[in-house]
């Protein structure tokens, strides 16, 4: 893992899919949601911190204490996925992240030049990479039995200079050891 003083390359700008995908016909006739992506964005390269909470916000992948974060099975499952996303995903760097109790938080690179595959016509490569982390910790929970879900979406939030990404970065170290003021912490 890498804190502090990481560049942070330039936002890069692309034409926008996803608006396009909000477009699509709701074959479901639910009420079509409001994307909370930037529509300037396509979300297929640069730097995000990227926050993802467990379903109602309950602990499942472990608890703190003494500043210290205590591991499930299924949190530390999770800390290794991060770790080899770079591995599944040879576009992606996992620059900085954090396991917490109910969420997880990431610093995510992603280099839309080194990408060997065919683009997703709908989805972006952010998504995909969420998708597939998400996938892979509740395919592991439902194999070994371990009660889990996680919440149907993720916050993004696109970084758009050093300055940003330091401060981010920061955050991310320090989590732990915040986790009584933590807003995601329901028990404070």
């Amino acid at each position: 893992m890498r804190y502090y003083n990481i560049k942070f390359s330039n936002t890069l700008m692309y034409e926008n899919k996803a608006s396009e995908v909000s477009e699509e016909i709701n074959r479901n006739n639910y009420p079509q949601r409001k994307s909370p992506r930037a529509d300037f964005h396509d979300y297929s390269g640069g730097d995000y911190f990227v926050t993802i909470c467990t379903r109602e916000k309950k602990c499942y992948f472990g608890y703190i204490r003494d500043s210290k974060m205590y591991f499930t099975k299924i949190g530390y499952y999770c800390q290794q996925q991060l770790e080899e996303i770079s591995e599944h995903y040879p576009y992606a760097e996992n620059l900085s992240y954090v396991v917490m109790p109910n969420h997880i938080h990431m610093i995510l690179h992603i280099n839309p030049h080194a990408v060997n595959e065919q683009l997703p016509e709908t989805r972006t490569l952010l998504s995909v990479i969420i998708g597939g982390l998400k996938r892979a910790v509740s395919v592991y929970a439902r194999r070994n039995n371990i009660d889990f879900e996680w919440q149907s979406r993720y916050h993004d939030h696109i970084i758009r200079n050093s300055h940003d990404g330091n401060k981010i970065t920061e955050y991310v170290a320090n989590n732990v050891g915040r986790w009584e003021t933590d807003c995601f912490n329901l028990k404070k």
